[in-house]
């Protein structure tokens, strides 16, 4: 058998690859420095929580990417659509939600096929999230 054909061995994580818990930290802080800013946004997030609400992102990520459970051990399943039932999202926030994210994504510098399948999964969550076309 060549070296070619041998099974390859475990890989690491999307997580541990593109630099785990601390990257993903940078990554949802500066997302919430522009939600921060976000007449339409800002409003979804109550002003005593945006910790909470920075925690529960930072978890979430790094849990669908493989880093620890701790989210899913602490809120249980993720259920994202029923969660966001009680927001507004239209396509304007969805647009606005993606605008600050990719300014978030591109200060990270990831190589481009982790960019590229970061921002892949972002796009097709922001779109899943619309519950309303209203205004």
């Amino acid at each position: 058998m060549s070296d070619a054909a041998a099974p390859a061995g475990p890989v690491d994580p999307f997580f541990t690859q593109v630099g785990g818990h601390d990257t993903f930290v940078r990554l949802v802080r500066r997302f919430y420095e522009g939600i921060e800013h976000d007449e339409v946004l800002r409003p979804m997030y109550p002003d005593d929580d945006m910790e909470g609400a920075i925690w529960r992102l930072t978890a979430f990520l790094e849990q669908y990417w493989g880093g620890p459970t701790t989210y899913s051990e602490q809120r249980g399943h993720p259920r994202l659509r029923m969660r966001h039932m009680p927001f507004k999202v239209n396509p304007d926030a969805r647009d606005r939600w993606l605008h600050h994210m990719r300014a978030a994504v591109d200060e990270l510098a990831l190589p481009p096929m982790h960019e590229e399948a970061l921002w892949d999964y972002l796009q097709r969550a922001a779109h899943a999230m619309v519950n309303t076309f209203e205004e």
